[in-house]
């Protein structure tokens, strides 16, 4: 399918790690508790999973689900938690980065209120986080992709 791809085909395919394994029964039972899996197919697939010896065996397993399983996966009760806790973070973070400057702009004894203008970009900043969720390095200036160019954009 791929023969230029060292991880899914050949002689020189890449063996799987316990981690990877986990990953992907986390998700497997992610996606059984959201109900697009039965019990059975479920089992069936853990096991599959368990019994993978090299990566390529892996990806068939999620492969028809949306999203390979992660979305299911980030509407676990855990990951929404972990969300409202880092956003929660953020805003504390953005709230005392506010008061820091609105103390600098009050001792200078300024007209303008030039806080206004770093405050805008931390706002948006905690606007982005609270909207799109938890912070993915994938979605970074390095990697050139804006989290609603991204595929798994809803």
């Amino acid at each position: 399918m791929y023969p230029s791809d060292p991880t899914r085909s050949g002689q020189h395919r890449l063996r799987t790690s316990d981690t990877e394994r986990e990953q992907v029964a986390e998700l497997l039972r992610a996606a059984m508790a959201e109900g697009r899996l039965t019990l059975e197919e479920g089992e069936e697939r853990l096991g599959q999973v368990y019994a993978a010896k090299f990566r390529d065996e892996l990806a068939p397993l999620t492969a028809d689900l949306p999203d390979q399983g992660r979305r299911a996966l980030a509407e676990t009760p855990q990951a929404r938690a972990a969300t409202r806790r880092d956003v929660r973070r953020h805003a504390g973070f953005v709230a005392l980065i506010a008061v820091a400057l609105t103390g600098l702009w009050a001792l200078s004894g300024a007209h303008f209120f030039w806080p206004a203008i770093p405050l805008v970009f931390l706002v948006m900043g905690l606007m982005r986080h609270a909207r799109y969720g938890r912070y993915r390095p994938e979605y970074s200036y390095r990697h050139h992709v804006a989290p609603w160019n991204a595929p798994s954009h809803r």
